[in-house]
């Protein structure tokens, strides 16, 4: 009958001893953690891109409420151009998604550095 190595969960240390299998230790753990959930530049500004007009880049980057209004005055513009009065909305929107090209580094570091703040034990 073969054993298991013990395989540490996360948050927990990695088993010492004699037997223990060897394993990544905590700092390489956090390293992998935040690796995998950090965000990135390219993926913002990819977002922003092709679907800026939506707010999509920053629901990615965590900006739920801005994400939200954006993503309301396109669909207010859509619906008042019949009028001419969205082609207004159209214009602030256009205006916010060139000065959110300028935002977007920052708001990735300040993205990353809440996680490294939230794995730090």
């Amino acid at each position: 009958m073969s054993s298991v190595p013990n395989i540490p969960r996360p948050g927990q240390p990695p088993p010492q001893g004699p037997g223990a299998a060897p394993g990544p230790s905590n700092d390489a753990l956090l390293m992998m953690r935040y690796d995998a959930n950090k965000k990135s530049a390219l993926i913002a500004y990819l977002f922003w891109f092709f679907l800026g007009y939506l707010g999509a880049h920053r629901f990615y980057l965590g900006r739920i409420g801005t994400g939200l209004m954006m993503l309301t005055l396109f669909a207010a513009s859509v619906v008042f151009t019949v009028i001419l009065i969205g082609l207004f909305g159209f214009a602030l929107l256009g205006f916010w998604w060139l000065v959110d090209a300028f935002l977007i580094p920052g708001q990735v570091q300040s993205e990353n550095n809440k996680l490294i703040a939230s794995l730090r034990p």
